[in-house]
């Protein structure tokens, strides 16, 4: 009886295993090269833009029943945002942005009693200003006047500095 001797065939296989992987990578890096030199390399460049700065003005609206500020009660508070941007920015916030002033017919009118109560952020619904657009939004019952208010008040316009926190 005659022996037959095998040699291993995992030295075979791992031969093959490794000629396969190698045939993929070329394979591989054939068709990028391929991609880059149909398709060509090119160049580009990308800057984050300046948002200009949103205007606003805020007042307190008058001479209606509906929203006349007398003391110990509240009034609608009018803001004219205006968006100078070529985008569209939605407003996130209202903050009040230093002391309630009356308008230059009433100079007697130095203590206003008058204070700004912002609504909550985010507001709801959301509010956005188109581009290169100013709207009008009104924020009932913002604005509330003391007992403290002088009489030299009555009939004044109040202007009430806010500051709007957009976003893009």
């Amino acid at each position: 009886m005659t022996k037959l001797s095998r040699k291993p065939r995992s030295g075979r296989i791992a031969r093959t295993a490794a000629a396969t992987v190698a045939l993929c990578i070329l394979g591989g890096v054939g068709t990028a090269y391929a991609y880059w030199a149909t398709t060509g390399i090119g160049s580009g460049a990308a800057i984050n833009g300046t948002m200009q700065t949103v205007t606003v003005d805020a007042l307190i609206a008058g001479d209606t029943p509906q929203t006349s500020l007398v003391p110990g009660g509240t009034a609608d508070v009018i803001v004219r945002a205006t968006n100078p941007n070529t985008h569209a920015v939605t407003i996130y916030g209202i903050a009040a942005n230093g002391a309630v002033t009356a308008d230059a017919a009433h100079p007697g009118c130095t203590t206003t009693g008058v204070t700004f109560t912002p609504p909550p952020a985010p507001l709801t619904p959301t509010v956005t200003i188109q581009a290169n657009t100013s709207i009008l939004l009104t924020l009932q019952g913002a604005a509330s006047m003391s007992a403290a208010s002088l009489s030299a008040c009555q009939g004044a316009q109040f202007n009430v500095p806010v500051t709007l926190e957009v976003r893009k």
